[in-house]
């Protein structure tokens, strides 16, 4: 068995690889991979594994990008460290999903679901994209405020006067319309399953922008979009490559 892991925690996918190799000591891993970008050229480039594991929050954002950007039919296992209330779409979507930190009996399980399931039925045919607004859905409400802290000051900041985040070394920072920036509490990856979809992109790996923060767009190389952003940004903010087309479609209201 061929087995390819999405994971951008290193400890984490060698934790994985490890209980593979104790399961199944016939188990092939093909190869760890910790970003989306990354993914979608193994893809294009190699043949499917046999077996996909695959983290839901990848270094550069969301795995479900990779299913929009490639065809991908192999057997998936989902690997989430979401909230309970995420946990349904997986179930209703027919997909198994391992909860972290990941035991070694549960990777058992799931390997032996596979084992009963896949000799005999075709892997099914998923739709990601609407995997993916279920468990955005599915949750609680969008984040409407957020509390930052600096030095010994709490401020509560209600999030239609946030323009957009940036992280920078690994600090997350949020503008505000009038151009003041705080750190904030969350990661990226946080922040897009919290905020409203429909008035928050994340246009790459260090920025989630708002809808009402863009001044003007241009054509920039290998079909991405330069965003100048309202208020300036003093860092160059363009669309990845794997995140234009779906841009693209936000701008529109899809």
């Amino acid at each position: 068995m061929n087995v390819l892991i999405l994971e951008d925690e290193q400890a984490t996918a060698m934790h994985i690889k490890r209980m593979l190799n104790e399961l199944d000591p016939e188990a092939n891993v093909l190869k760890t991979i910790d970003s989306i970008e990354s993914a979608v050229k193994w893809f294009i480039t190699n043949h499917e594994p046999d077996l996909l594991l695959c983290d839901i929050q990848l270094a550069d954002g969301i795995s479900f990008d990779i299913f929009n950007a490639v065809q991908i039919s192999c057997p998936v296992i989902f690997i989430t460290a979401f909230d309970q209330y995420a946990i349904q779409a997986f179930r209703v979507n027919s997909i198994d999903y391992l909860l972290k930190p990941i035991s070694k009996e549960a990777l058992n399980e799931a390997l032996k679901k596979y084992s009963r399931l896949i000799p005999t039925h075709p892997s099914p045919a998923i739709d990601y994209k609407k995997l993916a607004e279920t468990i955005a859905s599915s949750g609680p409400e969008a984040l409407k405020r957020i509390v930052i802290r600096f030095a010994d000051t709490i401020k509560s900041i209600d999030i239609m006067e946030v323009a957009w985040f940036r992280t920078e070394e690994k600090i997350v920072f949020m503008t505000t319309k009038s151009n003041n920036s705080y750190p904030v509490d969350f990661s990226l990856d946080e922040l897009e399953m919290k905020l409203d979809c429909s008035r928050w992109f994340r246009i790459n790996r260090q920025f989630i922008i708002s809808f009402e923060s863009i001044e003007k767009m241009t054509v920039w190389s290998k079909s991405r979009i330069k965003i100048t952003l309202r208020p300036p940004c003093p860092a160059e903010t363009v669309t990845s490559t794997e995140r234009s087309g779906d841009f693209k479609l936000w701008l529109s209201g899809q």
